[in-house]
């Protein structure tokens, strides 16, 4: 049985001395790793909770057809792939993305594996940092979903902890719509996370999902609704 090693196909820096991302592929999957910090950042094996982020969040949203969301985080793009299967022809999807070489991957090397979301006229790329999103949101979005890093700490990129800080849950809780929900990724809990996300107004409940189809290792999930 011939073996499969890990074809590196491109690097990209993070901005702001965030380090180094790392592309590889592995047969016909793919893979992106932070130099640095062992184990992979994300993979097109592995999105089973990515997946469930989408799904359960446009779950809880009244009129999920119709639904303004923004995405933090490109990823492999399995998390936009899942939310533009559940809004219809008047949905509006935003995903920020901080490295442009992301966005470039997933056009031309990895987009096939979760269906081409980029190239859904429905989508539109913000090229920089999700927070100036929500910043300027005053009202106008249904969800927001947050898969930036490992969770609520910027183990990857440290300035995603204003994110995650009160103000920056304050941020998000204006943004939303009534009836809105924030989603945040982890592959851990974090109760002070979860005590801030009440604080800044929310109500909020916890999900583990798994993170391959329904074995092996759950992630945390965070759904916040703005009452």
């Amino acid at each position: 049985m011939k073996m499969r090693i890990n074809k590196l196909l491109d690097r990209a820096l993070i901005p702001d001395n965030g380090g180094e991302l790392v592309l590889y592929q592995r047969g016909e999957e793919f893979s992106i790793e932070v130099v640095g910090i062992s184990g992979e950042l994300m993979s097109t094996a592995i999105h089973g909770s990515e997946d469930a982020l989408a799904e359960l969040a446009l779950e809880r949203l009244k009129a999920p057809l119709n639904a303004h969301v923004v995405i933090g985080g490109l990823g492999m793009g399995f998390t936009l792939a899942a939310v533009l299967k559940r809004v219809g022809e008047n949905g509006k999807v935003i995903v920020a993305e901080l490295v442009p070489e992301v966005v470039k991957w997933n056009l031309e090397l990895v987009g096939e594996r979760s269906g081409h979301p980029l190239k859904d006229p429905r989508t539109m790329v913000h090229h920089g940092d999700v927070l100036e999103l929500i910043r300027s949101g005053k009202g106008s979005y249904d969800a927001i979903l947050l898969d930036t890093d490992n969770g609520p700490e910027g183990l990857t990129q440290p300035r995603n902890n204003r994110l995650y800080s009160h103000r920056g849950l304050r941020a998000a809780y204006d943004a939303l719509r009534p009836g809105g929900v924030l989603a945040v990724w982890s592959t851990d809990p974090h109760e002070p996370f979860t005590r801030r996300l009440g604080m800044a107004g929310f109500r909020v409940e916890e999900i583990k999902a798994f993170a391959h189809r329904q074995k092996g290792t759950k992630h945390h999930l965070w759904f916040a609704k703005r009452p």
